[in-house]
């Protein structure tokens, strides 16, 4: 079965930090604390097959663990705890999400990899693990199944299955396997209804 898979990411920040493109003298580095991936099939009813989910112990420049900030932690629900008990490197994070891929195409609201890839694995000091070419941009999707361009703007991944009126288990805002599984649950509708063909997602 062809398959995809939709990511998204959580990266640090503080209050702020967004509107100041992380470049105040306080922020910290915008390297991911979290993934959260869906697998989803592109044949039948496009099942949603699998899904993956990682806390990663963040790290500065110099190798030590970043704190959390305690805006991040409200936002995300992620915690010192949480990342104590269960974070694990970047890169272990990273060979198992290539694992979990199996070759398939990468999918996210925006440009998540930026944040995994090419920033996360520069302040870590390892290499990239998955190509750049392997990501795509999911808004492009929603653009070819007739999204207004000014809703794509406003949207974000968490708000995307409401914005459609999908039935959805309860999700949590801003954790990325609930953001993954928004997208996933709205690209599985769009499909269902004929307005978003699988042809759509190239040779994922």
């Amino acid at each position: 079965m062809k398959t995809i898979i939709i990511f998204d990411c959580e990266f640090l920040c503080l209050e702020g930090s967004q509107r100041r493109f992380w470049c105040a003298a306080h922020d910290p580095d915008p390297v991911i604390a979290e993934i959260g991936a869906v697998k989803l099939g592109l044949e039948g009813d496009f099942p949603i097959l699998a899904t993956y989910k990682a806390y990663i112990r963040p790290i500065d420049r110099f190798g030590n663990q970043y704190a959390l900030d305690p805006f991040f932690t409200a936002l995300t629900g992620i915690s010192e705890e949480i990342i104590s008990a269960e974070g694990m490197s970047l890169q272990d994070a990273l060979a198992r999400l290539d694992g979990f891929s199996d070759g398939a195409g990468f999918w996210s609201w925006g440009k998540d990899e930026l944040n995994m890839m090419a920033i996360s694995c520069y302040v870590a000091g390892i290499q990239p693990l998955i190509p750049a070419h392997r990501f795509d941009n999911a808004v492009k999707l929603l653009l070819a199944a007739g999204m207004p361009v000014e809703d794509l703007a406003r949207t974000p991944s968490n708000k995307l299955a409401d914005y459609y009126g999908v039935d959805h288990p309860p999700l949590q805002g801003h954790d990325a396997l609930d953001d993954a599984l928004s997208v996933s649950y709205t690209l599985q509708h769009l499909m269902k209804a004929g307005k978003l063909q699988p042809e759509a997602f190239g040779n994922s």
